[in-house]
């Protein structure tokens, strides 16, 4: 390994777009956000050093042995996130990139590309909330500022906006990407005419050091491997990435999976799976950690930890070897959690996910399964398991490898007919993560409030009739704008005395059910009685529906909902300690002196790693 002679960014950029600077296989995804591309400007206009770069010589007859992927240039974070692949380089030798490719990407972004996520508060299917933004400058800023902590304002924006701002006197955004149109100091010159503000002193130094930055300063210094084994370059590529916190495992993992896979390539399946994933039902949020994970325990690996060592080439070989019936067991894993009504909202822990998938493979199950008359009732131990586990808190979280290691011992020995759930609990409790629920538990439940993800599996277990493939919401009985909205109540003729616990009451369990999305659009935010009136044709029915739900003794009107959330809690807490296998003590429910001693809830930590 030496080190080379530095080059300027310009022409760093001219190797990039030959495609003589490629990325390997083994490198991750483009994972910058738009403050680190600006700040990333900013020191170098400061004059601040930004790290060598690493390097790989490729020799002209080893290209064709390796995958290799383009740089981004156009990031959208929904359909343009992941680096194409280079295809066919040709007999020559290239120059592949395995430290420094962030700031290499955020270069070529900021001066040829443009960087596209989606505005806050928008729908992701609207086309609206993805606008195209490029990196611009403000020639006329340069200073201190203490806010950003930055001395030169780079943004990125788009064109209708840097326009707007440059017709008052205050700013005049600067394309970033025109720089590199300018060769020499007339050039400057003619630049800053065109833009009339030649005659701005702060906007010829700006506009001066940017030039000087990309074209004339030797900014890219790299040392450069020469070796062409690819054992010793992964290991080289291994140990320089994973000394920092910022490249997880994960992306080391993947890098080595790409690299040892023959038929396929590994990130580019890895990554389509995932998205497919994401995409099913009301949508998920799994990861590539997560499907890696899988992959561990499927294969009957004794060690799953995520360690470089548990991911040799025999694992990587049965990886690939074994991938088509990984990938079904994750996909049918998927579309019966969407089945039973979870998706991201809703799923506290996408880890649960593993011991499901290892069952339906275990049993070469397949799509069939999710419909078959036949697996009913397996499909409800399974459904009963899910809500179990991720009602309760803790589960999925530390010590997750041990669990997971032993539930798959359990469906190895015990999975073959159908799911063993006696056994599975036995095993839980037997590494203190036991599924039985003490009273206080129930009663922390019933006092959830509207928002905690582990509502759902409580409301889907009291009162299972609802359809879960169909779309459904969480709504509220009696409508929160009614029971929020103190002049309201005051009017309806409540006292100032009892309004807080209404407040208090009215996001919590026993205000709640879970509701078809059509039926929950109609009610709108009318009191429930005259919903029910109207929504069934005959009292028989309606009767029937209140005791479904535990709300009988429905009022007309608000004046009587104290009284009704108190009996239906009580109606709630004998349902679910029934179902839950749990004797009851004496009832706990909230009271106006008291809000504050309400359960929080918590994230479960099981959910963060996977």
């Amino acid at each position: 390994m030496s080190f080379q002679t530095p080059i300027t960014i310009a022409n760093a950029l001219d190797r990039i777009h030959g495609r003589e600077y490629v990325l390997p296989a083994i490198q991750r995804e483009f994972v910058w956000s738009r403050d680190k591309i600006t700040r990333l400007f900013d020191s170098l206009m400061r004059g601040y050093p930004i790290g060598s770069f690493l390097m790989w010589q490729v020799k002209e007859s080893n290209t064709g042995r390796f995958a290799f992927y383009e740089f981004m240039r156009d990031y959208h974070e929904r359909d343009n996130a992941h680096c194409a692949a280079t295809g066919p380089l040709g007999n020559r030798a290239i120059t592949a990139i395995l430290d420094g490719q962030q700031r290499l990407t955020a270069l070529n972004i900021g001066l040829c590309g443009s960087f596209t996520a989606k505005l806050p508060r928008m729908w992701a299917n609207n086309p609206l909330a993805y606008p195209k933004k490029v990196l611009y400058l403000d020639l006329l800023h340069h200073g201190r500022d203490d806010d950003l902590g930055v001395e030169y304002d780079f943004r990125f924006l788009t064109a209708e906006e840097a326009q707007g701002a440059n017709q008052g006197a205050e700013a005049h955004w600067y394309r970033v990407s025109d720089v590199l149109k300018l060769r020499g100091a007339r050039d400057v010159i003619r630049e800053l005419q065109r833009h009339g503000v030649a005659d701005d002193e702060v906007a010829g130094d700006v506009l001066s050091r940017l030039h000087e930055v990309v074209h004339v300063v030797p900014t890219v210094n790299f040392f450069l491997e020469e070796a062409q084994e690819l054992d010793k370059v992964l290991n080289i590529f291994i140990r320089v990435n994973s000394g920092g916190t910022v490249l997880s495992y994960s992306d080391l993992l993947l890098s080595v999976a790409t690299a040892q896979w023959v038929e396929h390539d590994a990130r580019e399946t890895i990554h389509r799976l995932v998205d497919e994933l994401n995409n099913v039902g009301q949508g998920f949020a799994f990861s590539k950690d997560l499907v890696l994970k899988t992959g561990l325990v499927l294969l009957g690996k004794g060690d799953i930890r995520f360690k470089v060592d548990n991911f040799d080439r025999e694992t990587m070989a049965s990886l690939e070897k074994h991938w088509t019936e990984i990938e079904s067991a994750l996909r049918l894993g998927v579309a019966l959690l969407s089945d039973f009504g979870f998706s991201s909202v809703t799923l506290t822990a996408n880890s649960v996910l593993i011991p499901l998938a290892y069952y339906l493979n275990r049993r070469s199950l397949g799509d069939s399964y999710r419909t078959a008359e036949a697996a009913r009732e397996d499909r409800a131990a399974i459904r009963r398991w899910l809500q179990r586990s991720l009602m309760k808190s803790g589960i999925w979280g530390s010590g997750l490898d041990r669990l997971l290691t032993g539930l798959r011992a359990v469906l190895e020995k015990e999975g073959a007919q159908g799911w063993p759930g006696d056994a599975i609990e036995r095993e839980m409790a037997r590494q203190g993560k036991s599924l039985r629920f003490e009273p206080t538990e129930i009663d922390d439940l019933l006092d959830l409030k509207y928002g905690s993800k582990r509502l759902f599996p409580m409301l889907a277990m009291l009162y299972p009739g609802v359809d879960t493939r169909d779309h459904f919401h969480e709504d509220h009985i009696f409508p929160r704008s009614v029971l929020r909205s103190r002049s309201k109540l005051r009017s309806a003729g409540l006292a100032d005395d009892d309004l807080p616990l209404i407040e208090d009451w009215a996001d919590r369990a026993a205000n709640l059910q879970l509701l078809r999305g059509p039926e929950n659009i109609a009610k709108q935010a009318g009191l429930p009685a005259a919903w029910l009136d109207k929504h069934f044709q005959s009292d028989a029915e309606r009767e029937s529906w209140l005791r479904e739900y535990d709300a009988t003794g429905l009022p007309d009107g608000v004046t009587g909902f104290q009284e009704f959330y108190a009996a239906r809690r009580s109606r709630m807490r004998q349902r679910l300690a029934t179902l839950l296998g749990t004797a009851l003590t004496e009832q706990v429910v909230d009271t106006p002196d008291a809000p504050q001693n309400t359960p929080v809830d918590e994230p479960d930590p099981g959910n963060e790693g996977l």
